[in-house]
């Protein structure tokens, strides 16, 4: 048996879990509005939902008694965050910061999703 160090092991993706007060409701939010495809689901009722939206997954968690805290629990890099920021603007989604370029290269802005889970929406700019 050989040894390995932390180098030696390759990781892939990381996914978040963001726990949620109700899965329609949030499904509503993140697929309807955010574009993400739900491809998997488990419970009955259901419990636990995975979304993918091109390289991004996001996984969500049923919680009933789920209180969101002042943390971003999702930072999403996306190609155009004008655009977006637009988008949530106009289906009246709750902006916690507005749309601003920043000093550590990215055009940035945080919404709260209907449970008021913080989302840090950012595009590589520098």
């Amino acid at each position: 048996m050989t040894e390995s160090s932390i180098t030696d092991i390759r990781f892939g993706r990381a996914a978040p879990c963001v726990c949620v007060r109700d899965i329609d409701v949030a499904l509503a939010f993140y697929s309807g509005l955010l574009g993400f495809t739900k491809v998997f689901e488990n419970g009955d009722p259901v419990g636990f939902v995975v979304l993918k939206k091109d390289a991004a997954e996001v996984h969500l968690s049923l919680k009933r008694d789920h209180r969101a805290s002042t943390a971003n629990v999702l930072h999403l890099f996306v190609g155009d965050a004008k655009a977006l920021y637009a988008l949530c603007e106009a289906a009246g989604v709750r902006v916690v910061k507005a749309l601003a370029d920043k000093d550590y290269g990215q055009r940035a802005f945080v919404i709260a999703d209907p449970d008021g889970n913080r989302i840090d929406i950012g595009e590589r700019t520098g």
